[in-house]
Parts: structure tokens; C-alpha cells; sequence
């Protein structure tokens, strides 16, 4: 049994646990492992079998428990599944972890569709894994050719749809390609469509357009492609409707920001609560960001400290106020923000908004949350 661990600052290496057994009762088996300290809040786990053989003994996981043995903080979730889930499909079980107080991921069908030339004719010589990357991380690398569906043939095009179960990746990057064969042979992918199970849109188009030659004695081959562009419906009858974004060349626009949020030195002036913010300049205003991914610290908006967020918007323009404040979710969610400052390397300017100010239901005027305006700082 492997497992691989993701926190908010990365994930782990695979954890073998042939080895870690440290007891062993019927039906349980306890296993103590020291995971990197630098992972940051963890938010999913994935299971799978080291060995990809198609004699593997059948594991039946009932439940999961972890455990941190330093802040006794606990988590649990019931999976009753049967790993390999099939010797001729997804062989991954992905779980989100939820914390007391922290808001847990989902877990999401994605259905990926093969546009190639010969892959099907081809498929019993090749072996082909994709791992999807997105804002929460990765799916890692899921088999592509042991189970097709939707197939469809022309004459000169085909395609084939793939179903993946993963933790949700919120807004998608790039996809991995690693493909081998232990024949020599050859195949034609054109693009990768990728969305989830549930929704039309949108859909992530990866365009490939490769043949790639494969053989016993040639290394495997991998491929990096990133997003070529998004699909997002409006409601519209038909394809001919959709507007495509371009977001790979909207990327190269974007502008990006560093954002210091100073928390007051007073009791109970943190908070567990979801902070946003929101940017406005004399050229446009962004779209609102949630601060959760603290660049010091796993557990943001202590009291006395100062948390390092990094966002990427639009063109703004010269700063001319923020809005930033929670969602009041949580125990004793008032907050004190002492401060926040805001670098805009591309324009060499630094912003400070002061605050000085609670933002709690529950202190002065009741708000949770206020705009501010800035003091220009040298850069």
C-alpha cells in the first residue's frame, strides 16, 4: 500500500507502508509515520497498490483515520472500496481531509476524451498514464488505455473518453503525458479535453498535435502540455456559440502581487475564520481572492504575526484602495488587522492601508468587513 500526502505548501514523497507497521490488530492496522514538517495544512490523501500486476490480491478499505500526535487534532472518513478498484481501471482512491474548523475539498469525476488518429488500434501495445495539475494540486499519473469509453471512429479521427475520480483541482494547468511501448510502434494524439463529470463547462482544451515513436529499446517518453485554451459556455443552442478564452495568452498579462497581512498583538486578535480581499485601481478592480495559502505560516491570522500571500490579476493600474475582510465562520472569528501592504513589482510600488481596527460582529460598529485606502511607500 502506498500513500501520498498533500498540504498546502506541497506534497509528499510516495509512503511505502509494507514497513511501518507498528500494531496490528483484526480488521486494523496502525501505522506511524513523520511526514515533512513544510507540507503545510494537509487537505487530501491518495491510496494506491505499489505493484501494477494483474495478479494482485484484493485490499478492502473500510476506514481511515488519521491522527496528529502533536495537536491531537483528528480526522476520519469511511471508504469501503476494494483496491485495485479494477485491474481494467482507476487504481487510486483520492480523500479530502477535513479538519475541525477547515473546510474540506470535494471529491470530483473528471472525464478526460483522447482525440488521436490510430491510439485505438494501437492501445494493447502502448501504455499511457496522464497526470492532471491544477490550483490544489495533482491526480498523479492514472492509466489511460485499460478501460475506453464513448469510442468513436472516422476516417481519419478518433477519440475515447477516460473517467477519473480525484479531490477536486480547482482551476487546471497542464497535463503530464508519460507513454512507453515494448514494441516499436506509433501514435497520433491530437488534443486532450478535459472537464468535470457533471458540469458542460468549462472544459480545458490541451492541444498535442505529436506522433510519437515508441520501441523496447527507446526510453519512455514524457510530455508536458499546458492549457491551450478554455471552453466556457454561455446558453447558447450549439458549439458554434462558445466563447473561447485564450487564457494561456491572458496569463502572460496578468500582473502580480505580494501581499503582507499584519495581525494586531492583542488577545483574541486572531482569527480562524476565511479572510478575502479585493483590489482597486484607476484601471480596473480585480476579482476576489481568498487568503488561505499563507507563504510563513500553516495556520494564517495568529495574533502578532505577519502572513505573506502572492495573487495574480489583471492590469490594475495605481492602487487606490483595497476591500478585505471574513466570512465570520468559526469560534471567536473577530479579527484585529493592524495593517496590510501590498507590492507591485512591476510598477515599483509598495501600498500600505492601515487598519488599527477589529472586524468583528460583535466589537464597535459590527463590521466584518472595510475598505481601505493606501499610504504610497517607497519601493
Amino acid at each position: 500500500l502506498v500513500m501520498v500526502f498533500y498540504g498546502s505548501n506541497g506534497k509528499s514523497n510516495p509512503v511505502f507502508m509494507e514497513n511501518k507497521v507498528e500494531h496490528q490488530a483484526k480488521n486494523q492496522i496502525i501505522y506511524d509515520i513523520c511526514l515533512p514538517s513544510n507540507l503545510g495544512m494537509l487537505y487530501k490523501v491518495r491510496f494506491g497498490l505499489e505493484s501494477l500486476e494483474k495478479r494482485i490480491p484484493q485490499l478492502p478499505l473500510c476506514r481511515f483515520k488519521m491522527q496528529n500526535t502533536s495537536t491531537l487534532d483528528t480526522f476520519s472518513f469511511t471508504i469501503n472500496k476494494t483496491l485495485p478498484l479494477s485491474l481494467e481501471g482507476d487504481r487510486w482512491i483520492e480523500i479530502p481531509i477535513e479538519w475541525p474548523l477547515k473546510e474540506a475539498l470535494s471529491v470530483v469525476t473528471y472525464h478526460l476524451t483522447v482525440f488521436s488518429r490510430n491510439i485505438l488500434s494501437e492501445k494493447n501495445l502502448v501504455h499511457m498514464t496522464a497526470c492532471i495539475y491544477g490550483t490544489y494540486g495533482d491526480t498523479g499519473d492514472r492509466t489511460l488505455l485499460w478501460s475506453l469509453k464513448n469510442v468513436q471512429q472516422g476516417d481519419k479521427n478518433e477519440s475515447f473518453l477516460v473517467t477519473m475520480n480525484a479531490v477536486e483541482l480547482g482551476e487546471l494547468d497542464k497535463v503530464v503525458l508519460l507513454i512507453s511501448s515494448k514494441t516499436d510502434c506509433k501514435v497520433d494524439i491530437k488534443k486532450l479535453h478535459l472537464k468535470e463529470a457533471v458540469k458542460e463547462h468549462p472544459i480545458y482544451v490541451f492541444e498535442v498535435n505529436e506522433a510519437f515513436a515508441m520501441g523496447a529499446n527507446k526510453p519512455e517518453i514524457q510530455r508536458e502540455i499546458p492549457v491551450s485554451f478554455v471552453m466556457r459556455g454561455e446558453k447558447q443552442k450549439n458549439d458554434r456559440d462558445y466563447h473561447l478564452y485564450k487564457e494561456g495568452s491572458q496569463t502572460r498579462n496578468l500582473t502580480e502581487y505580494t501581499i503582507k497581512v499584519y495581525t494586531g498583538d492583542l488577545r483574541g486578535a486572531g482569527t480562524d475564520a476565511n479572510v478575502h480581499i479585493t483590489l482597486f485601481g484607476n484601471e480596473d478592480k480585480s476579482e476576489l481572492f481568498q487568503l488561505s495559502q499563507s507563504l510563513e505560516h500553516q495556520d494564517p491570522f495568529e495574533r502578532g504575526k505577519v502572513d505573506t500571500f502572492k495573487i495574480k490579476t489583471k492590469k490594475l493600474g495605481s492602487l487606490h484602495s483595497i476591500e478585505i475582510g471574513h466570512d465570520g465562520k468559526g469560534f471567536a472569528s473577530g479579527w484585529f488587522l493592524e495593517k496590510v501592504e501590498i507590492t507591485d513589482a512591476s510598477r515599483n510600488s509598495v501600498y500600505c492601508f492601515n487598519c488599527n481596527r477589529w472586524l468583528a460582529e460583535d466589537e464597535s460598529d459590527g463590521r466584518t468587513v472595510v475598505q481601505l485606502h493606501p499610504q504610497l511607500l517607497d519601493f
